[in-house]
């Protein structure tokens, strides 16, 4: 077996990869070694080109060790089983390993902290923008290494800038015109889906599109207002009546409530009842005749809309304080929506921050989630969450007559 370790200078390599590997490796293991500066019996200080270590499997494998600061052109010809990159790689550089692992079906991973900001790495991996199966990402806290010191990693975060720390904390893609959504967080904002009780169903939203991606999905309330997207229609180059056999599908999966008529219920962009160049019917009236009852009447303040996604996305007090020991979201997005999750993990404002904008790009479900959460209350803010519902009373009260029953049969036993 073949591979590649790839570093950003020979420097780094020799101080951070090189090292690290070493520390690994037996080194009986070790039966050949080529310098690129140094010396042989003197690795841990020169700078390795390549290592020969015998396999537990038989035979001798091969590691290369390759610096970005080499350029492309030398990341061409062989064929590799593995390739690691520590720390981001430039994009010709990465595509260029692609091809590398191409015939032998290898395999290419990295460790990075997200520092450069929303490059093509925030897009082609964190984002996954093509859909390939084959990518995945697995993101670490500080909060994950039991070997650094907790005392000075309190020092260390109230030293560095809000988005710094969030890099590296969290391993939070940063921007420089920031996210419009940086209260996002994956790990708490979108959960397995389950079977949704049929008096939680509300109501889908739709942004229209025929060339561009039509966004529909169906969101559901639970009886404390926390909002959940259960489902996801996302596609561009279909008609109406395409776009309409897949929303009764989904619908009929789902069991989706109707109206007294058998319709089911949309709210949409105003921008579905104006007319279109040379079109007899708008949009929304197309929808209307394939039996869909469309509400156009949509709040379409964008800031007040992106304020009230805020308010839904950020914590607040909960009863289930051991299950949300930071309170609980007001939103959140079943796994099986990818193209809301991508679209909010990349929202982001525009460079010029006196317009206050977010870039119109990739937005089509931002926008409908828009729409569907302006037509919901507001929901509490924490300062008035000690005023509880009669089902969190209910609640509190069940959870006290459960404990008390313990502590009796404790006593009793």
């Amino acid at each position: 077996m073949n591979g590649w370790v790839v570093s950003l200078s020979s420097e780094v390599q020799r101080d951070v990869a090189q090292k690290k590997l070493l520390s690994y490796l037996n080194p009986a293991w070790i039966r050949g070694v080529r310098m690129r500066e140094g010396r042989a019996d003197d690795m841990e200080n020169g700078v390795i080109d390549t290592l020969q270590v015998e396999s537990l499997h038989g035979g001798v494998s091969v590691i290369g060790f390759k610096t970005c600061a080499q350029g492309r052109e030398k990341f061409q010809g062989t064929s590799q089983d593995f390739i690691w990159f520590d720390e981001e790689p430039p994009e010709d550089v990465y595509l260029e390993c692609v091809m590398r692992t191409i015939d032998s079906g290898g395999r290419i991973f990295g460790t990075m902290t997200p520092l450069k900001g929303l490059t093509w790495v925030h897009d082609r991996i964190w984002l996954n923008e093509f859909g390939d199966p084959e990518v995945w990402c697995l993101t670490m806290s500080w909060r994950d290494n039991p070997y650094l010191p907790g005392e000075e990693l309190k020092n260390l975060a109230r030293t560095l800038p809000p988005d710094e720390l969030e890099a590296r904390r969290d391993g939070k893609f940063i921007s420089v015109n920031g996210l419009v959504y940086g209260e996002f967080d994956e790990s708490v904002h979108v959960i397995d889906p389950f079977e949704v009780p049929p008096d939680w169903q509300d109501m889908i939203s739709i942004d229209p599109g025929l060339s561009k991606p039509l966004s529909c999905h169906w969101y559901a309330v639970d009886p404390e207002g926390a909002v959940y997207v259960v489902a996801e229609h996302y596609q561009a180059n279909m008609g109406v009546e395409a776009h309409m056999r897949e929303i009764e599908r989904i619908s009929r999966a789902l069991g989706w409530r109707r109206d007294a008529e058998n319709r089911l219920s949309a709210l949409m962009d105003a921008a579905a009842d104006q007319h279109a160049l040379q079109g007899e019917r708008t949009v929304a009236e197309l929808f209307r005749e394939q039996g869909l009852n469309v509400n156009t009447r949509v709040n379409k303040a964008k800031w007040a809309g992106i304020q009230r996604v805020k308010q839904y996305l950020a914590p607040r007090p909960y009863w289930d304080v051991k299950r949300w020991p930071e309170g609980r979201p007001g939103l959140f997005i079943f796994r099986t929506c990818p193209m809301m999750i991508r679209e909010i993990k990349k929202y982001r404002w525009k460079e010029d921050e006196s317009a206050e904008e977010p870039v119109k790009r990739d937005d089509h479900a931002m926008d409908e989630l828009r729409y569907y959460l302006m037509s919901r209350p507001a929901p509490r803010e924490a300062a008035g969450a000690a005023e509880e519902s009669a089902v969190v009373r209910h609640k509190k009260r069940l959870a006290g007559r459960i404990r008390r029953g313990q502590t009796m049969k404790e006593r009793l036993w």
